[in-house]
């Protein structure tokens, strides 16, 4: 019955394809207008963040030996925050996305999905922008010799990745906006909880193997075993551990199907609630 419904509700997606593209664009130029760097943010927001965190943990506090590091840690950072940022925007937008919207959403019917979906796709554009950053911290870190990269089969797997972070995002987006629908209360308690969930999700510091109860609690949190995966796809060329992706992809999955079941059977309630 669950696939039967997502089916039903991505065959509807589908066909209002034309305006989910539109809002996805409209997202992308209200984000930039009147502004002097336009897409250029996309890149200076996880690279301004990477040199903040070098700085203070290998300058300020020198504490990359503590770390254990195998990498650079600015691109260890780097590989972190790029697909965290991509996370977090995607999220922050999706929350006010439909209270955002609601002359829309009481005029005319449309799946109201798109409207998270949207957020998220206008985010993967810039993380698409912020990754070709990447390409020039890995040349620079292999010309000075502080890091030897090489092409690994590895590097095929890495759509893969991607794919899993957008099932959850897209999940995580809709049950976010429709709960900010309800309770406007999700908005600032998310905005508070996304700044405390970077720091559990390896971004740009290690978290816990130990095997200990807070290490147990951390794993569960399916970004550790993404970005764990990032990294170990382009810059460590080895595949990612399998248990632990398994399961960020599975919990990826059930939160799309069943964030999109919720969402589609709460969208009769959302004009009278907006």
């Amino acid at each position: 019955m669950a696939a039967l419904g997502v089916g039903s509700a991505f065959t509807d997606l589908l066909r209002y394809r034309e305006l989910l593209l539109s809002l996805t664009l409209r997202d992308l130029r209200v984000r930039y207008k009147q502004s002097l760097l336009g897409v250029g943010w996309a890149v200076l927001l996880p690279l301004s963040m990477m040199l903040v965190f070098t700085f203070v943990f290998t300058r300020a506090i020198d504490a990359s030996a503590a770390l254990g590091l195998d990498i650079p840690y600015a691109l260890y950072a780097y590989l972190g925050l790029v697909p965290w940022t991509f996370f977090a925007v995607s999220l922050n937008g999706s929350v006010n996305s439909l209270v955002a919207n609601r002359n829309l959403v009481t005029k005319v019917y449309f799946p109201r999905e798109v409207f998270p979906f949207s957020c998220v796709l206008s985010s993967f554009v810039d993380f698409s922008i912020g990754g070709t950053v990447l390409i020039g911290l890995i040349l620079y870190f292999h010309m000075t010799g502080d890091y030897r990269f090489s092409i690994q089969p590895t590097l095929l797997f890495l759509p893969v990745v991607i794919a899993v972070q957008v099932v959850l995002t897209a999940g995580l987006g809709m049950l976010l906006a429709m709960g900010n629908l309800f309770y406007r209360d999700v908005r600032q308690v998310f905005g508070v909880a996304i700044q405390l969930w970077m720091f559990v999700s390896d971004v740009v510091v290690p978290v816990p193997r130990d095997g200990s109860t807070l290490a147990k609690l951390i794993s569960l949190n399916p970004m550790v075993a993404i970005i764990g995966a990032y990294r170990g796809c382009v810059i460590h060329g080895r595949w990612p551990d399998a248990g632990p992706f398994i399961y960020a992809t599975v919990v990826a999955l059930v939160l799309l199907a069943g964030g999109w079941l919720v969402f589609r059977r709460a969208s009769y309630r959302f004009a009278e609630c907006i």
